[in-house]
């Protein structure tokens, strides 16, 4: 009975590829997150005013959905919308399907912040330059996979 336990239970451990793998990614995701770091001090903004910029940039939303995106309170949303604001890189519009509510979008100028921002992150550029294309397509390809 000891015996079966013990194999119950190894089946659901993780084999060491899985183990790698998934330290591996935990590494470049925190790489990526200090270039990204370093990227948007460059430019003045902080980590998050960075990141509402880039979704801002896809498309305008309400303070809610930008809140809920980011994990974060509506409140610490709307203080990031002010800075970004004041420095003309957002503006707040009514919403076009209910003008009771207002939007946060990027302005022509936030969208040339987040692009010099974009072009200058330094992580992974070198390194995925060096695979070949069919290398980065596989790669492209395994982490769409991932996210489903």
């Amino acid at each position: 009975m000891a015996s079966t336990t013990s194999t119950s239970q190894n089946s659901h451990r993780p084999d060491p590829l899985t183990l790698e793998v998934v330290e591996l990614i935990g590494e470049v995701v925190a790489r990526f997150h200090e270039d990204y770091e370093e990227a948007a001090a460059e430019h003045a903004l902080t980590g998050a005013q960075a990141r509402l910029l880039s979704l801002l940039c896809l498309e305008p939303l309400p303070m809610r959905r930008l809140a809920r995106r980011l994990k974060c309170e509506p409140s610490n949303v709307t203080g990031i919308v002010d800075r970004l604001e004041a420095r003309g890189l957002v503006e707040r519009r009514p919403d076009p399907a209910d003008r009771r509510v207002k939007v946060a979008a990027a302005t022509d100028e936030g969208r040339r912040v987040a692009r010099s921002l974009r072009e200058s992150l330094r992580f992974a550029r070198e390194p995925l330059a060096g695979l070949s294309e069919g290398e980065r397509v596989a790669l492209r390809d395994a982490l769409r996979g991932m996210l489903g």
